[in-house]
């Protein structure tokens, strides 16, 4: 699957009984959301994936999100949106409320992977710089080229000089991706710390949307 285009599964057109659900979400969450959907029998429910590297414009997520929403109401019965503020200062969650479309409660994707009342309580975690599946996957591109260390790896010390530690928040126990994980962490100058949570919130979460159809 290219994450870097609008990704529309169609799983659930023809699902029956059930009112159609579309979630509308972030490139970088489509194979968690597909896992669980697949996990869970949500026949009734579709994906319509923004491009994943809003990642890194957060500026531009609430626009993106109020296009499909416009493209795709008429055409299901309940809109969910798969980001948290995402860095869009609440321009996103006040969007949402005006179409009257649900979104997914927390920050950002760290605080609902591990739970976001569990991730507010850690308080001393300000230096912390976080990895998901997705991320340790996709490093070289959504952190390492960004921030031009590929051209000037001497940058490297100055970008994360308040940074102590990196926190690898695992969806999945998979071995290759701890290991990259830690490489990551060695590549940045780091502290590593691997922490299995799961699918945290987006689970808990996507469940109760599943339930309302």
């Amino acid at each position: 699957m290219d994450l870097s285009d609008d990704h529309l599964t169609t799983q659930g057109l023809e699902a029956e009984g059930r009112g159609r659900l579309l979630l509308i979400a972030c490139g970088a969450l489509a194979h968690e959301i597909l896992a669980l959907k697949r996990a869970n029998g949500w026949d009734h429910m579709d994906l319509h994936c923004l491009p994943a590297n809003l990642h890194l414009y957060p500026a531009r997520i609430t626009e993106a999100v109020t296009d499909a929403v416009a493209r795709h109401r008429d055409d299901y019965d309940r809109l969910f949106v798969v980001y948290a503020d995402c860095g869009t200062g609440g321009l996103l969650q006040a969007k949402c409320a005006d179409l009257g479309v649900e979104m997914v409660a927390g920050p950002h994707c760290y605080a609902f992977f591990e739970g976001n009342d569990r991730f507010a309580a850690h308080d001393d975690e300000i230096s912390a710089f976080y990895l998901t599946d997705f991320l340790v996957r996709q490093f070289d591109a959504f952190v390492w080229k960004p921030m031009g260390l590929d051209r000037h790896p001497e940058l490297r010390d100055m970008i994360f000089a308040n940074y102590t530690k990196l926190v690898y928040q695992a969806q999945t126990d998979d071995a290759d991706l701890r290991t990259k994980a830690e490489a990551c962490a060695a590549r940045l100058g780091l502290a590593y710390e691997y922490r299995f949570t799961g699918y945290g919130d987006l689970e808990t979460t996507l469940k109760e949307q599943a339930a309302k159809s």
